[in-house]
């Protein structure tokens, strides 16, 4: 299944509290969770990590993420009432600071469900606003939201992965980055490539028709203004 997302479409870090690592970063964080999820979950499990951490509420933290996961961009007056609409949307959240050290202080671990789906995003924020999603589903990745990113889950098998990048060849997309990691040899595998520009739909519908790909996701360019 190929879905075709927008990672953020978002105005600039305008903030509901002191911080915008805190306040902005979270709520593209949120954005980007929702965004790979693709719809509003049933529950969502965020663990909050370092300065998030100790800071969550009075820095808003909590209601920036939850607003993210609700689909709210920066400039939105519902921001500070996420916690309220998140109940009346039937979104069940929990939230449960770690003491945890990891490598960045502004860390979130968001586990999203809906029925028998599930995912895990775990993003930072590295100031002004900005933010580099560091795991998907166990798999590490590098996705800042400055390009355009495929993301391609498939089985690991030899090939694979000069399969798409002649598809994309041939439509003159240019790579400027590519991860590939796997849980282990011939399982599950992530492709992650980031172009220089937006990817044609027959493109994605091409690599979507090669045999072991399970699923696609298009996650376009961050959308910044000063």
């Amino acid at each position: 299944m190929t879905l075709f997302r927008s990672l953020f479409d978002v105005i600039g870090p305008i903030m509901i509290g002191p911080s915008s690592s805190h306040t902005a970063g979270a709520v593209r964080i949120g954005l980007a969770a929702r965004s790979l999820f693709g719809e509003l979950p049933d529950s969502v499990d965020i663990t909050l990590y370092g300065s998030f951490a100790h800071t969550y509420k009075g820095h808003g933290t909590d209601l920036a993420l939850v607003a993210g996961l609700m689909g709210y961009s920066l400039g939105s007056a519902e921001i500070k009432h996420a916690r309220r609409l998140a109940d009346e949307a039937g979104l069940v959240v929990s939230m449960t600071p770690s003491e945890e050290l990891t490598e960045h202080p502004n860390t979130a671990k968001i586990v999203m469900k809906k029925g028998s789906r599930s995912m895990s995003v775990t993003g930072i924020s590295t100031g002004g606003g900005l933010i580099d999603l560091i795991e998907i589903d166990g798999f590490n990745v590098h996705v800042s939201g400055e390009e355009p990113v495929i993301l391609v889950f498939h089985r690991d098998r030899p090939g694979l992965i000069a399969q798409v990048t002649r598809i994309l060849a041939a439509e003159e997309v240019n790579v400027s980055q590519m991860e590939v990691s796997r849980k282990a040899r011939g399982e599950t595998a992530l492709m992650l490539i980031a172009t220089d520009g937006e990817i044609p739909r027959r493109a994605l519908q091409e690599i979507e028709k090669i045999g072991d790909v399970k699923s696609i996701i298009f996650l376009s360019a961050l959308t910044r203004q000063a």
